[in-house]
């Protein structure tokens, strides 16, 4: 294999850039040119692409975001579409392609195996819901984000004896909002999957009021009620505010809502996203050498592991509720 091509799809996670470095320095060591190509599908289409070389991915480890950039794609879901981008790989002479994203990128990599180009996937994902890793890139980084933001705001809500509500990103999915919930010491961590009673959870944050708790914090996901794009019960509204009506109207304690937002996806990657990625960039490029397609990378166990494409896209990732009902074991004052 002399030319392959590595791009970055769906939402940018920090440690994108340094699996981009590991998949253009492995693969120049090996005598195999590296092309990038810039926002995603959409670029495979447009023939937006450039040879990376090793100076050209250097100072780049400790960046988050991706240097060649993501977009939404809708013309790669046509056949006409796939068709074209196809054409693009051939005439650029692409024989094989490291996807760096979620399940839609996967799906992605899928269809341009089918059309005759080997496929590797890297999970990158501050949600971490993609099956077959413990870890996708940039959720350590996105956790501790949340952490130190957390952090600060119990500073504040104990100066002023108030409850906080504090949304984390997480559509669909509920990890960032348990792992950051668990560490930061929430008072109730509320998730997608796990729809609790909240007359019951401001209850337990006034027992813990009258206990002599001078504040809390509860963390939600955004998605608690469902897609905040496509609704939830209050379009107008997020989870977060929802949440801090039912509190406040319980508690009769002045409730406040922060939204960390995008914040979340951005900053330093930390060294445990910097290794990841490294490693799974690498070993991306070796599968790819050794001729092997629909694969993807995975971090398991504290090893680099490999799966097919097909297993992690359709398994399930389930929240360990042990987690859950520690962390409200631990908030009882």
């Amino acid at each position: 294999m002399k030319r392959i091509a590595v791009l970055t799809s769906g939402g940018d996670a920090p440690g994108m850039n340094a699996a981009i470095r590991a998949v253009v320095r492995k693969a120049i060591y090996h005598n195999c040119e590296v092309l990038g190509v810039h926002r995603g599908f959409a670029g495979i289409i447009n023939g937006d692409f450039r040879v990376l070389t090793s100076k050209d991915v250097g100072d780049i480890l400790h960046r988050g975001g991706t240097i060649l950039q993501s977009a939404r794609c809708p013309e790669f879901r046509t056949y006409e579409g796939q068709k074209i981008a196809a054409e693009q790989l051939r005439q650029h002479g692409i024989e094989g392609l490291v996807v760096i994203g979620g399940d839609g990128s996967f799906r992605g990599a899928q269809v341009l195996n089918k059309m005759g180009f080997l496929t590797v996937g890297i999970p990158g994902s501050i949600d971490n819901d993609i099956g077959c890793t413990d870890y996708s890139i940039g959720f350590d980084t996105a956790v501790n984000t949340a952490i130190d933001a957390i952090n600060k705001i119990r500073d504040t809500a104990s100066s002023h004896d108030r409850v906080y509500v504090v949304e984390v990103m997480g559509r669909n999915a509920g990890f960032l909002a348990l792992a950051a919930g668990i560490a930061g010491g929430a008072e109730a961590i509320l998730i997608p999957e796990l729809k609790q009673d909240l007359n019951e959870v401001a209850r337990r944050i006034a027992e813990g009021i009258n206990k002599g708790k001078t504040h809390s914090i509860i963390v939600v996901a955004e998605g608690y009620f469902g897609d905040p794009v496509v609704g939830g019960p209050e379009l107008s509204e997020s989870s977060a505010a929802t949440i801090g009506k039912i509190i406040q109207q319980v508690t009769k304690k002045d409730t406040r809502i922060t939204i960390l937002g995008h914040i979340q996806r951005g900053g330093s990657p930390t060294a445990l996203d910097r290794m990841i990625a490294t490693l799974s960039g690498a070993k991306a490029v070796e599968l790819l050498l050794n001729g092997e397609s629909q694969k993807m990378v995975g971090y398991v166990d504290g090893k680099i592991m490999v799966f097919s494409m097909d297993e992690s896209i359709a398994m399930q990732k389930t929240i360990d509720r042990e987690m859950l009902e520690l962390a409200n074991i631990l908030a009882v004052i």
